[in-house]
């Protein structure tokens, strides 16, 4: 199940999301809930679980911007995903960490191409990408040429197998839940690209760089016996 959150306070357009997800998500075979918010308040006072929220970023009352900043403050790393008729406001929400914008009215095709992506993403699909914002600057990583993730402080350094390493601010649990599950966090510093493992054994997992290098990655000795475990359902994908 995937759980879907609209917010938006413009009388139609709530329902022509829902029913875009709805008919997007029924097309691929997969069961979505879909929960409606017309406040940032109410949004915020919910339990409700967000995997996808479809954020208005200019609201009467408490904006998108806002009601995001919040969210992420609180530690949700959900997909998030703005819907604007101002195309100016999209460089104001980097900070955010959306996955994706929606100049409305929405158009039926580029709601698809951005779902076809979120949903190669949330599977750890061939083709998914990372979006990440430093200050001002954005930048697209294709997922396939991350071949590992480290944290030191506050600090993501995603190393390419190119051997470029691209460095930003922000937290190790919500790119966790961006990268999906061909990554696999081994250490409380390192989340692992498994379809560049080569081989594991005493507590070190050998991962190859795109040069034909090898190299060594700590796996905890809390998550030895589970990773056995990971590695054999991931060869089964």
């Amino acid at each position: 199940m995937i759980f879907v959150a609209v917010y938006d306070d413009e009388e139609y357009m709530p329902d022509a999301i829902r029913q875009m997800a709805v008919n997007f998500f029924r097309s691929k075979n997969r069961e979505i809930s879909v929960c409606l918010f017309f406040s940032g308040e109410e949004l915020l006072a919910s339990d409700q679980k967000i995997d996808i929220l479809f954020l208005d970023i200019r609201m009467k009352t408490m904006d998108g911007l806002e009601a995001a900043g919040e969210l992420r403050r609180r530690g949700w790393g959900g997909y998030l995903i703005f819907t604007t008729v101002l195309r100016e406001m999209v460089f104001r929400s980097f900070a955010a960490g959306p996955f994706d914008y929606l100049i409305k009215p929405i158009d039926t095709d580029c709601f698809s191409r951005t779902m076809e992506r979120l949903l190669a993403s949330m599977d750890g699909g061939k083709g998914a990408n990372l979006l990440i914002q430093r200050g001002m600057e954005s930048r697209i990583v294709d997922l396939d040429k991350i071949a590992d993730c480290e944290v030191i402080d506050r600090k993501l350094y995603l190393h390419l197998r190119t051997g470029e390493v691209v460095d930003y601010y922000g937290r190790f649990d919500r790119l966790e839940t961006r990268l999906g599950q061909r990554f696999y966090r081994c250490h409380r510093s390192y989340l692992i690209n498994l379809q560049y493992l080569r081989s594991y054994q005493k507590g070190i997992a050998v991962l190859e760089s795109g040069r034909g290098e090898f190299y060594e990655i700590p796996i905890s000795r809390l998550k030895n016996r589970e990773f056995a475990q990971v590695v054999l359902e991931y060869m089964k994908l």
